[in-house]
């Protein structure tokens, strides 16, 4: 990755991350362990890797907590500042709200729920050599009809921000990370909700200036979805997406401090094993998050799942695209496929819940 000088970082981690609940009525999202630290944990990693060493942490939802963890940043080689947001401001009024703890000339801003392993020296320098006044990441998507798009003429200028619509114009779409100058930080609205996708960028546009696009086909992922949380982490596990916080060598699975696994238990896809956890007897374990204490009985399979602190699975139980909150146990012999959630500490008895037919 190209190094960066002369640039600050903000990310935006204030969203109540309800799409993931029952796990954020524990944690706010970017505390969420994913691959065995806090998600947060591995943007602020690539921060660091690029080169930029002062960061600002724009809170809301359980603001403290993200200071009690990072503190003033010095373990991690940063500098970490804190603004919380008292009231909601949009994305825009939030990069506003930091604007007194910016240094440099150029700041560059994350979404705290995206997953990227896009060239952030690569993205500053096109955005300082286009002498651009904000340049977005772009990223080329498969299917952009699920997204809003973003179109740029052949100097790479940004034309237009379009909703989402059945057949786009390009398979651009705004990938959640600017860099702005500090004077168009300062220009925005102070005080009130400001949307940068609805406001601040078409207003910028309309203004004639330069709004610059860094197009990218790297890994991206957007994990404020339980099916998305879960194939992020088991990503990091096996090193598809890149992270300098890994703790454990890159593989198929990530076994924290005490976890134990049964002789013939199979454990692959990505899975991260929290610190105490249990694998029993011929238990199938596959692409799953297991936070700290939670148990897989004899027998049963987890698939592409999320298992909250303490939780329990029971013998012979199949859980596939499921999310257990923490203390929650699931009684043997259950079936619960995707979508399911259970909130925490809850008991579900024995075979009491199946999908399928045959019970």
């Amino acid at each position: 990755m190209t190094s960066v000088t002369g640039a600050d970082a903000v990310v935006l981690v204030g969203g109540k991350g309800t799409r993931l609940r029952p796990l954020t009525l524990s944690a706010p999202k970017p505390m969420l362990p994913t691959a065995g630290a806090p998600f947060l944990s591995h943007l602020l990693s690539r921060i660091r890797e690029a080169g930029i060493t002062h960061v600002v942490l724009g809170t809301s939802y359980r603001a403290e907590v993200f200071e009690d963890y990072f503190g003033d940043g010095s373990s991690l080689g940063l500098e970490i500042e804190y603004v919380v947001e008292e009231e909601p401001l949009d994305t825009g009024g939030a990069i506003r709200n930091v604007a007194g703890h910016l240094r440099a000339d150029d700041v560059v801003i994350f979404n705290g729920d995206i997953l990227s392993g896009a060239d952030l020296g690569a993205l500053v320098a096109t955005h300082r050599d286009a002498s651009a006044d904000v340049t977005l990441h772009l990223q080329r998507v498969a299917d952009p009809s699920r997204f809003g798009s973003v179109p740029t003429d052949a100097n790479g200028r940004v034309t237009a921000f379009l909703e989402k619509t059945p057949n786009p114009p390009t398979d651009q779409i705004n990938a959640g990370c600017y860099v702005f100058r500090r004077e168009v930080v300062e220009a925005i609205p102070a005080g009130r909700r400001v949307s940068v996708e609805r406001e601040t960028f078409p207003g910028l546009l309309a203004e004639g200036a330069h709004v610059h696009g860094f197009v990218d086909s790297s890994y991206w992922l957007d994990v404020g979805t339980p099916e998305a949380f879960v194939r992020g982490s088991a990503d990091l596990v096996r090193g598809l997406a890149p992270t300098s916080a890994l703790p454990g060598p890159v593989g198929e699975v990530l076994r924290l401090d005490g976890a134990t696994v049964a002789d013939d238990a199979e454990v692959t896809g990505g899975t991260t094993l929290g610190a105490g956890s249990v694998v029993g007897a011929g238990a199938r374990v596959k692409g799953s998050v297991l936070f700290d204490g939670a148990r897989v009985e004899d027998g049963a399979v987890v698939e592409n799942s999320v298992l909250g602190t303490g939780a329990r699975v029971g013998a012979g139980a199949v859980l596939r695209g499921v999310v257990l909150g923490d203390g929650a146990s699931v009684g043997a012999g259950c079936e619960l496929l995707d979508g399911a959630r259970v909130w925490p500490d809850a008991v579900l008895p024995p075979g009491s819940i199946r999908f399928s037919s045959d019970a």
